[in-house]
């Protein structure tokens, strides 16, 4: 599946090119504790690699080595210290690599790598010490031309080929979009059974997040909104402090990862169990917006369909229910709903 997806990729760039894909970088949580590692997006999409202090260079139509990992290398210390590491020898064998060195290495091979390339697919601007790197390797290898040398004249982002080659999903991705909505869509129910009066928003968020780990989920793809009462206005409240009280609805926005992949679910429901008659009639009105922008959901139709639906069903209800007064295709002119 790699392997396919990066022949795709260099079958989308210019004759002569070369892709430099850095990996994420480890964030520090504090002192020697680090956040749970996650990977570039774009170089597990190509290469499946997991591990932080990792470059990827695809060089196509070389006779040797059209794919280059550049990784640590083994280290026992390290490893007792921090966890397993594939090294060169381990990234060739697993991953398919047709050469891979130590990540230390980079610097001084890659000028030699990109000598009589045209173009370069490197992301400039996310990390200012690999610009540096790789702009002063550029500066290098331009030196050589009155030896008859070659560098690249251009950088390109590889988002230009990457991004649309991610927006149509094979079956595999499917499934696991799949398999992560449906673990998503198990952890609401379970924190819609759970929750009573005088729980706590994060004995919520840490029920949906042993859900998430329970069936297998990396864990949550972003962090997990649990808000009740006026909480839940707003749009990214992740406290989750307060106590969830009678008589309010707790909105929860919260979906797991799978490889790589995500889900996104919010839901709103009532913490006694049973709505009141006004928080059910803005509820249907939710309801039926969200109904209406699926029963128009099909290929080939444009995205802002889908919301241009769901508004007139929201503005449609807001008139219905007398918060807002007048004709509707006025209302949603004049932008009236936006306060709602």
């Amino acid at each position: 599946m790699f392997a396919e997806r990066r022949q795709r990729f260099m079958k989308g760039m210019q004759d002569g090119g070369a892709a430099l894909v850095f990996a994420a970088p480890v964030r520090n949580r504090s002192n020697d504790t680090d956040h749970r590692y996650r990977q570039d997006s774009y170089l597990h999409y190509l290469t499946g690699f997991p591990e932080p202090e990792a470059a990827m260079l695809l060089l196509p139509g070389h006779p040797d080595h059209e794919f280059v990992m550049f990784v640590r290398p083994r280290n026992r210390e390290r490893e007792t210290w921090d966890g397993r590491r594939f090294g060169p020898e381990g990234t060739r064998d697993t991953f398919g690599a047709d050469q891979a060195f130590d990540i230390a290495k980079l610097p001084e091979m890659l000028g030699g790598l990109l000598e009589n390339r045209d173009h370069l697919y490197y992301a400039l601007g996310r990390d200012e010490t690999r610009d540096r790197m790789v702009l002063g390797t550029l500066e290098t290898v331009r030196k050589k031309v009155r030896q008859g040398v070659r560098a690249p004249g251009d950088l390109i982002d590889p988002a230009t080929i990457l991004d649309e080659m991610r927006l149509r999903k094979t079956d595999a991705e499917m499934a696991l979009m799949r398999r992560a909505a449906d673990i998503s869509s198990e952890a609401h129910r379970a924190a819609m059974a759970a929750l009573k009066p005088g729980m706590h928003e994060y004995e919520i968020e840490g029920l949906i997040e042993y859900v998430f780990r329970k069936h297998g989920a990396t864990g949550p793809a972003y962090n997990t909104i649990a808000g009740s009462g006026a909480n839940a206005t707003i749009l990214h409240y992740i406290e989750n402090t307060d106590v969830c009280r009678a008589g309010d609805l707790l909105l929860v926005d919260a979906g797991c990862e799978v490889e790589g992949y995500a889900a996104d679910i919010t839901r709103t429901f009532p913490v006694s169990g049973t709505f009141t008659p006004e928080q059910r009639a803005v509820y249907d009105v939710v309801l039926a917006s969200q109904r209406a922008a699926i029963d128009v959901c099909r290929a080939g139709e444009k995205f802002v369909t889908y919301h241009d639906v769901a508004v007139r069903t929201l503005v449609e209800g807001l008139v219905d229910l007398k918060v807002l007064s007048g004709d509707v295709d006025g209302l949603i002119e004049q932008e009236a709903f936006k306060p709602y």
